[in-house]
């Protein structure tokens, strides 16, 4: 792979809970003129002590090597692991408003049962899916309803784990 590749990287850290350590990991992507093209963080112990953030970001090898040994460094980070140098699994979620009527509506039905999307909230004029699936899987749903009426669209951001046996942890 040449050095000047882009390749996108999906990166979790596990860090203390307590506050700024958002602020501080965003900071190193600003501050470096690193994009974020995905953000996600909650706590994962049962105690709320720690929390996994997941960034999803784009650069050569060498930018994400960067990204990795500065997040590394930086303090309360536990561990850095960059999910996508193996299998790994990454979902979203989406709540979508599609308003239309007729066929619309009817075609929106069948789109939606063809994804798997679940109706959650339904009035004469509107519809509001829920649906879960890889980012490109939730992209070619939106792309779909746009001309049918996609009103609004609400995105979890990627939630991701390694495969098999590894953990962050």
């Amino acid at each position: 792979m040449s050095d000047t590749n882009l390749r996108s990287a999906t990166i979790s850290v596990l860090v203390e809970n307590e506050s700024g350590v958002l602020a501080r990991v965003i900071g190193l992507f600003s501050g470096r003129g690193y994009n974020i093209d995905n953000l996600t963080v909650a706590p994962v112990e049962r105690d709320g002590s720690k929390s996994r953030i997941t960034v999803v970001t784009q650069g050569t090898q060498m930018v994400i090597e960067q990204i990795k040994a500065q997040l590394d460094r930086l303090v309360p980070v536990y561990k850095v692991l960059d999910l996508s140098e193996g299998p790994h699994l990454a979902r979203e979620l989406a709540l979508i408003k599609v308003i239309g009527t007729g066929e619309k509506r009817a075609e929106a039905l069948r789109l939606a049962d063809a994804f798997r999307a679940r109706v959650i909230d339904a009035t004469t004029e509107s519809f509001t899916f829920e649906l879960t699936g890889a980012t490109d899987k939730l992209d070619a749903f939106l792309d779909l309803m746009r001309p049918i009426g996609l009103a609004e669209v609400s995105r979890t951001g990627v939630a991701a784990i390694a495969r098999g046996v590894k953990t962050i942890s």
